[in-house]
């Protein structure tokens, strides 16, 4: 990836960290989300951790110094016996009921388990986004995401089990659900300038080739007219012949389709007249393009009753 792109990565972490989950059983479902992800090189995630953790604890003292009315007192928890690690109100817990969670529980966990283990690649104009877990929970997850109709594909990799999206509308229906907005529009904005910037690459290449073609074909027109001119040949030649050449010489620049709008003729007779040309002085001592005495003499019949416009 560029520099522009890994930033673009970092402030989408930096993003979903930023967000304080409104409800009490989001950050749980947060905090369950975030098992693992205890990394000293993503400094917010655990930033985020911790403030998760306080806020647990804080909850829990808020609630033990004002009871609400008729609530039981809270019951000290046994010093000798160690916390739960599947209670998802524990420290560096990893449970959570996804069955019985709720929709904003569900994109809670969702989030921090993309902070704990996910990455998002942006390399060659591809969105990669992938989960690497063990394997048993990878699959687990690759069958949650299917119920929320963001389908993944799953494979093993070094042991590990690797959960997969390749669809840049997938990738950007799960960043607009875990909150990653402002992220979310800043890659569809890099996404449209890359291809409009293709885009115009490819006009640009291909009126270019077209370019270089047309003046490779005039030089070559402008030679053989040349030749057959100092020969004395292309006077044998037919009236559309003659008259394309003329033109051709006038306007080495123009195309087929000008040349035949300015003598009101076909653009495939124009084609026709120029290969022609070019066939003739390409063999000169093959008889090619030369008329009969018959020929001439009704070529030029037809010159007198143009005008007289052919010997122009």
């Amino acid at each position: 990836m560029t520099t522009a792109e890994r930033d673009l990565v970092e402030a989408l972490r930096s993003e979903l960290a930023a967000i304080d989950p409104p409800r009490r059983c989001c950050r749980v479902a947060e905090e369950a989300g975030l098992a693992g992800a205890f990394e000293p090189r993503r400094r917010a995630i655990a930033r985020l951790t911790r403030r998760l953790g306080r806020g647990r604890v804080g909850e829990k003292a808020a609630a033990a110094e004002s009871p609400m009315p008729g609530a039981a007192l809270p019951v000290p928890a046994d010093a000798s016996r160690p916390p739960d690690a599947t209670s998802p109100g524990s420290p560096g817990s990893v449970g959570f009921d996804w069955l019985r969670a709720a929709d904003h529980c569900r994109v809670a966990y969702l989030r921090g388990r993309f902070l704990a283990h996910g990455s998002l690649s942006l390399a060659s104009g591809r969105t990669h986004l992938e989960f690497v877990l063990p394997p048993d929970e990878a699959t687990e997850l690759c069958e949650r995401l299917g119920q929320l109709e963001m389908p993944a594909t799953q494979r093993v990799r070094r042991g590990r089990g690797v959960v997969t999206w390749k669809s840049v509308e997938t990738v950007g229906t799960f960043l607009r659900i875990v909150g990653g907005g402002a992220s979310l529009l800043e890659l569809e904005s890099r996404q449209v300038s890359r291809s409009v910037r293709g885009d115009i690459n490819r006009v640009i290449n291909a009126e270019s080739a077209n370019l270089q073609r047309a003046v490779a074909a005039a030089a070559r027109h402008l030679e053989a007219i040349s030749v057959l001119e100092s020969e004395g040949r292309l006077a044998e030649q037919s009236y559309v012949v003659r008259v394309v050449a003329a033109a051709r010489v006038e306007e080495p620049e123009a195309t087929f389709s000008d040349l035949a709008e300015r003598l009101g003729l076909h653009r495939s007779a124009v084609q026709r007249a120029l290969d022609r040309v070019e066939r003739l002085a390409l063999h000169p001592d093959e008889g090619v393009g030369k008329r009969t005495g018959h020929e001439r003499a009704g070529n030029e019949r037809a010159d007198r009753a143009r005008g007289g416009r052919g010997a122009e």
